[in-house]
C-alpha cells in the first residue's frame, strides 16, 4: 500500500470561496447538501452553488488521469478495470485512449448520472451499490474509486472497503477528502455537500488495516 496523487493535478484546479458556499443566501449549505445528496440532477446538472453545475465531458481532463494510473500499473495487453462510484463514466471513456483492449466496468448509485453518462460507453455501466458488487473475487486487474468513498457512513465504509479489496487481484487505487489541522477541517465542512467519512489520514489507515484494503490511496485537502 503506497500514497500516490493522482488527483492533485485536477483538485488544485479549482478556485474556491469557502465562506461564499455556506452563507448563499439562495442554497445555504444545509439545503444544498439536501439536494446534492440526492444524487439526481441538482448534483450533477444544477446550480453550482449545490455541486458541479453542469458535470460535462471535457476533452483530455480525465486522460490525464488514466494515463497516469496506466503508465504507474503494469497491466496486462486487455485489462479488466472497474470504477467504483464512476459517475458518468468520463474516466473509463479516456481510459479506452490509453488502452483501447481494456475491458471496462462502471458501477454507480446514480440512476441519473448512469443514464446521462457518456453514450460510447454506457453498456458497460451499471447502477448499484459499492457495498455489494456484482462480480466475483479477483475479477480485475484494477480497481478504481476516486472522490466516493467519503460519501458512505461507517456501516457502509467497512463493507465498500471490503469488496473492494475482493474483486481486485492486485492493483487497486483509491481517493478520499480527509483534513490534517483544523483549517482544512473547518474548509472540507464548508465545500462539501455530500461527504460522510469526516477522517483524518490516520483514521483512513485505521479503515484500511481493519478491512485489510491492501491497494494505493490519496487524499483530497482543502487548504
Amino acid at each position: 500500500m503506497a500514497e500516490i496523487d493522482f488527483m492533485g493535478v485536477l483538485h488544485k484546479s479549482t478556485q474556491r470561496d469557502y465562506l461564499a458556499r455556506v452563507n448563499d443566501p439562495d442554497y445555504p449549505k444545509a439545503k444544498a447538501a439536501e439536494l446534492a445528496k440526492q444524487f439526481d440532477h441538482d448534483y450533477w446538472d444544477g446550480d453550482r452553488r449545490i455541486c458541479y453545475g453542469g458535470y460535462r465531458y471535457m476533452e483530455g481532463r480525465w486522460e490525464k488521469v488514466a494515463r497516469a494510473l496506466v503508465d504507474h500499473y503494469q497491466l496486462p495487453e486487455n485489462p479488466k478495470i472497474l470504477d467504483i462510484g464512476c459517475g458518468k463514466g468520463f474516466l473509463l471513456y479516456d481510459f479506452l485512449k490509453v488502452i483501447p483492449g481494456a475491458e471496462i466496468y462502471g458501477i454507480d448509485l446514480s440512476p441519473y448520472a448512469i443514464a446521462n453518462s457518456k453514450e460510447e460507453i454506457r453498456d458497460r455501466l451499471q447502477v448499484g451499490n459499492a457495498t455489494q458488487l456484482p462480480w466475483p473475487d479477483d475479477h480485475f486487474d484494477l480497481v478504481i474509486s476516486i472522490n466516493t468513498l467519503h460519501c458512505l457512513h461507517a456501516q457502509d465504509l467497512h463493507p465498500a472497503l471490503c469488496e473492494m479489496e475482493r474483486v481486485g487481484k492486485e492493483h487497486k487505487y483509491l481517493c478520499v477528502e480527509s483534513w490534517r489541522n483544523q483549517a482544512e477541517k473547518a474548509n472540507l465542512l464548508y465545500w462539501q455537500v455530500t461527504c460522510e467519512a469526516f477522517n483524518t489520514p490516520e483514521a483512513w489507515h485505521w479503515w484500511f488495516k481493519q478491512t485489510c484494503y491492501s491497494g494505493d490511496h490519496s487524499f483530497i485537502y482543502f487548504e
